[in-house]
């Protein structure tokens, strides 16, 4: 009988459901991350080739015209 009481309340126990939410949340929010990372990443890169061509093709003048 006292096993089953302690089952009965190990069932009816909520105290872990707070840090199972956490996760989720934690989860979803890294998935999202990741999904963004992908989807900006193509064009970061093409962004950053057109400033590395232009910054190699700029011509620096150190006199005053």
């Amino acid at each position: 009988m006292r096993a089953l009481a302690r089952f009965k309340s190990f069932a009816l126990s909520d105290s872990g459901a707070v840090t199972v939410d956490w996760v989720v949340l934690t989860a979803a929010l890294v998935g999202l991350g990741l999904a963004v990372t992908n989807t900006v990443s193509s064009g970061l890169e093409s962004l950053s080739s057109e400033i590395k061509a232009q910054l190699e093709t700029d011509m620096i003048s150190d006199g005053f015209n």
